[in-house]
């Protein structure tokens, strides 16, 4: 019987709550842990099927309200870099014990915050999925592969998708907008309109939440901001994963065109997997769960 609990993790800059499933509890280091990192507008809730699929397959699995997400502190240094949210995910695994099979999972932030996580060479996880957003790299020139897959096709296109990036930059007015913005993201970038935004707004939909999800996008722009304490993993950014990534990205998501997913075959290692799913939007595991879940479990495997 698979079990659903919160655990608490100190983090560097706050406490950090954690959404548990498993059949023998999230303490159990005989099971391998699948660590699942949501993105933006988003909460751990979204992952529910697919965390009790994992649970019953074998893995324990954690998924964290990320820093500055309630039920998770804000957080108390100011930092939201990538850098920051490495060191999260990465006190949670080892809270929880980590073993030699653990695997990391993330969609739109959680992808990127994964990505960035596969690409240290004493990482602790044996395989990523990353869902919705590619490795970093794929946003950098990348030679030979042709007029259509280049970034100047692909970007006039993505700019427009890019809108609210821009307007998170601006002071003051973005902080207002969060009663307007995340039902408009999930219908743009959604398929699906039966969506309870519910858990979105209990995570971020008061002013202060709101501030430091926006400021994810702010700190990704002020790079030179990040504390020293998360300076080795900032300095990752951008580097290829070092271990085999299953990409999984819609062909109708709205916040991100999927002809980027062509160029994540070129950046990825040997292992890797690149699978665009059909009749899905951003939210992939919400949009199409089953086909998600298939493949998903099967490149990650029973941890029994």
């Amino acid at each position: 019987m698979v079990d659903r609990e919160v655990i608490e993790v100190g983090g560097a800059a706050g406490t950090l709550r954690v959404l548990c499933w498993s059949e023998s509890g999230a303490r159990d280091t005989g099971r391998p842990i699948a660590l699942l990192l949501h993105g933006f507008p988003d909460a751990p809730d979204t992952w529910e099927p697919m965390a009790r699929r994992l649970a019953a397959d074998g893995w324990r699995v954690a998924a964290p309200y990320l820093r500055g997400y309630a039920p998770s502190d804000l957080a108390s240094d100011g930092s939201y870099h990538v850098g920051a949210l490495m060191d999260d995910a990465l006190r949670v695994v080892d809270a929880l014990g980590t073993t030699d099979r653990d695997v990391v999972i993330g969609h739109d932030w959680g992808a990127i915050i994964a990505g960035v996580l596969a690409s240290l060479p004493d990482n602790p996880f044996r395989k990523a999925v990353l869902m919705s957003v590619p490795p970093i790299p794929v946003f950098y020139p990348i030679r030979g592969l042709g007029v259509r897959r280049s970034l100047l096709a692909l970007l006039p296109a993505q700019l427009l998708r890019s809108w609210y990036i821009m307007f998170f930059q601006l002071p003051k007015l973005p902080e207002r907008s969060a009663r307007q913005v995340i039902p408009f993201l999930w219908r743009r970038w959604s398929v699906r309109r039966d969506v309870d935004l519910t858990p979105v707004y209990d995570a971020i939909g008061a002013p202060d939440r709101w501030t430091a999800a926006i400021s994810y996008y702010r700190c990704a722009a002020r790079d030179k901001t990040v504390p020293a304490r998360y300076r080795a993993y900032q300095d990752r950014f951008g580097q290829p994963p070092q271990i085999p990534v299953l990409y999984l990205h819609g062909d109708r998501d709205g916040a991100l065109g999927a002809g980027f997913a062509d160029r994540a075959r070129v950046v990825l290692p040997e292992g890797s997997s690149v699978h665009v799913v059909a009749d899905a939007g951003h939210f992939l595991q919400f949009d199409k769960p089953e086909e998600t879940i298939g493949k998903i479990t099967g490149f990650v495997g029973d941890a029994r």
